[in-house]
């Protein structure tokens, strides 16, 4: 059975301020554990207000504490916002706080706008230095040398494994070349995830860290007990993407019974394009489209979002998502 993952977007909503989402997101992780998921990860967000993952490593020390054995990492760090050194101590330190439950996922593109980069005092030219900054944070996590005179302490010897994310070709081939874990985004940029695969597979370079290609594919799914009722829950998302388009990010909106009053036909079309491949309905519904997404992509772990307004409800579609895909413990 294909593994299924969580990508938790930390969503502070209308009725949650961000001290809620945080408590949520480490909640939605404890269900998860029971529930048989294999990780959950967060992503790095800058100047949204409608995001509480900002500072990523302590969100995920926050989730960390309250779970035992589920793994728990980014998904990911946008690398060009960092020094290569910094990013090393912070998952070196919650890999010893957290032995073996660690991941560290990568990404070159800044997680904000251009003014907000501004202010983490980065430039837009640090993303051509992806390759190497990569390079240089394994070589931190790696154990240290008997001459090596910077040492990213407490990293040095946690060799935490590093995944690159991706949603364009690039990210692919890097992978491939690195011979690291791959996951692509295609939750957001449906349209080159299979043409990503096949660079990410037929390029692929065995290395210490892995010895074939592994694949994992991020992807919206919503499920409720009923086709109608996870159509409604997914409005919230659908919202959220219109308003990215209108330059209104804000909070998360509650549902709505219908979307056609909330956006135009060109902001659905755009919508919609991003959102293709999501999965939205009753069990039975979402089982179907996770088994054709693993048969089409040969996915070696699928990474849900599910974007849902209520915290009930999120837990509830998250329970339905597992049982349906029969990893649910009860």
């Amino acid at each position: 059975m294909t593994p299924l993952s969580i990508l938790e977007l930390v969503r502070v909503t209308e009725e949650t301020d961000a001290r809620g989402a945080l408590d949520n997101a480490r909640d939605l992780a404890a269900h998860a554990e029971r529930w048989g998921y294999n990780r959950i990860w967060v992503a790095e967000h800058h100047n949204m207000h409608g995001i509480a993952s900002a500072a990523t490593s302590i969100v995920l020390a926050h989730i960390a504490a309250g779970t035992k054995t589920i793994r728990v990492g980014a998904g990911g760090i946008m690398l060009p916002n960092h020094a290569p050194y910094i990013i090393a101590e912070q998952f070196g330190t919650l890999a010893r706080l957290f032995p073996g439950r660690i991941d560290l996922g990568l990404g070159r593109a800044p997680g904000t706008d251009q003014m907000t980069l501004r202010a983490l005092r980065r430039s837009p030219g640090n993303a051509e230095n992806f390759p190497q900054d990569v390079l240089e944070l394994q070589a931190f996590l790696a154990p240290a040398g008997p001459d090596q005179r910077i040492v990213a302490v407490p990293a040095a010897g946690t060799e935490v494994p590093l995944w690159i994310l991706g949603s364009s070709n690039f990210g692919a081939m890097l992978a491939a070349e690195l011979g690291l874990p791959y996951a692509f985004a295609s939750h957001f940029a449906p349209d080159l995830l299979l043409p990503a695969l096949e660079i990410y597979k037929s390029r692929f370079k065995p290395s210490e860290q892995l010895d074939r290609p592994y694949a994992m594919v991020g992807v919206n799914v919503i499920a409720a007990e009923t086709d109608a009722e996870a159509t409604r829950l997914a409005t919230t998302q659908q919202m959220s993407f219109t308003d990215m388009f209108r330059g209104a990010r804000g909070l998360s909106k509650p549902p709505i019974d219908d979307i056609e009053t909330y956006w135009s036909p060109m902001e659905k079309a755009q919508a919609m394009g991003m959102l293709a491949r999501s999965i939205v309905g009753s069990p039975s519904t979402v089982r179907a489209g996770l088994d054709a997404l693993v048969k089409e992509t040969g996915a070696d772990e699928l990474i849900l979002v599910s974007d849902v307004y209520d915290h009930s409800a999120r837990l509830r579609s998250v329970e339905l998502i597992a049982e349906s895909w029969g990893i649910g413990a009860g």
